[in-house]
């Protein structure tokens, strides 16, 4: 085998709290796990502000403060936390292959899947040019909303998410546009309640954006469309929040493991970590479209690591 190549037990690709538990979990266990935190170190989690419905956080913690102490936590059983991200793998033979950028190879016993879920966009031109440049596009409120204090600004989606970008901005705002595609909410019933009772935003059903609008360097508003009368409508806004939705970052996996229509990667035996795969597992939001909580994909972080020790207990390892 070539110096070149480094020979792991357990690798994990993606940090977030599903890759973190696997972590802490594979590394009690004695398999000295190699974690790339990816391209979003923390995951989805180091863009929420407050999470208060995790367990053993009585007063609430922030997201990036939660995965600090998760690495932290899993540093101090000696797995081997690294930056970077894997961009390419090959699951066809005994031995598993990935490359981290840059073309470093690894060869890998046992492999967890852990690479969470990416925030999807509308696609408009418009939408694009202001979210390049940083002029005034954003998929995370609770990142960008402080520069928005005392502004107007619109927000897109239906589901709870969105509700909680809302409410999180009209503590900022002004004045928060929620424009909504269908005539209600995806959202559970308390989220939409909580947007609903809240003065400063503005809910407007039925309703598509055509074009963000700008002068070139700043989001100034979007042209919206009611899609039931076919009216046009101008709201004037500084920043233009979307929260419709994420895509499971499983692209480089398509190859080798099993997904869905939607890209998520489908469970080989149900309760289970396995995916089609021997010696692969899967934790987290890359194979959850269902409850996508912190505390699940902890949970799945940890049934990972568990058949991740017990595959390579069977292999006599």
């Amino acid at each position: 085998m070539s110096e070149a190549i480094e020979k792991v037990k357990c690798l994990i690709i993606g940090s977030g709290p599903a890759g973190y538990t696997a972590a802490i979990y594979a590394a009690r266990a004695n398999m000295s796990p190699v974690l790339y935190q990816g391209m979003q170190p923390g995951g989805q989690l180091t863009t929420t502000n407050e999470v208060e419905n995790f367990p053993g956080y009585p007063e609430g913690i922030t997201g990036p403060d939660m995965m600090v102490e998760l690495q932290k936590q899993a540093e101090r059983f000696e797995a081997d936390v690294r930056t970077g991200f894997i961009d390419k793998v090959d699951f066809s033979g005994d031995v598993h292959k990935v490359w981290v950028e840059g073309g470093k190879e690894i060869h890998c016993d046992t492999v967890i899947i852990s690479t969470g879920a990416s925030a999807k966009y509308l696609g408009l031109e418009s939408e694009q040019h202001y979210l390049k440049i940083g002029g005034g596009v954003s998929a995370c409120a609770v990142c960008d909303g402080f520069f928005y204090r005392g502004h107007e600004t619109i927000i897109v989606g239906a589901g709870d998410s969105a509700c909680e970008e809302a409410h999180y901005l009209s503590k900022l705002c002004k004045k928060v546009t929620m424009l909504v595609r269908k005539d209600t909410f995806r959202a559970s019933k308390i989220m939409a309640e909580r947007v609903i009772a809240t003065e400063n935003i503005e809910i407007m059903f039925n309703t598509e954006t055509v074009e963000v609008l700008g002068d070139g360097q700043g989001v100034t508003g979007a042209k919206v469309k009611n899609n039931k009368t076919g009216e046009i409508t101008d709201i004037a806004a500084t920043g233009f929040f979307v929260a419709i939705g994420h895509k499971p970052n499983t692209d480089i996996f398509k190859d080798y493991i099993d997904l869905d229509d939607t890209g998520y990667i489908k469970y080989a035996q149900p309760g289970t970590s396995l995916t089609n795969v021997a010696g692969v597992f899967v934790s987290g939001d890359a194979a959850d479209k269902r409850y996508r909580q912190a505390i699940t994909a902890a949970g799945t972080g940890c049934m990972a690591a568990l058949d991740a020790e017990r595959y390579l207990a069977a292999k006599g390892h």
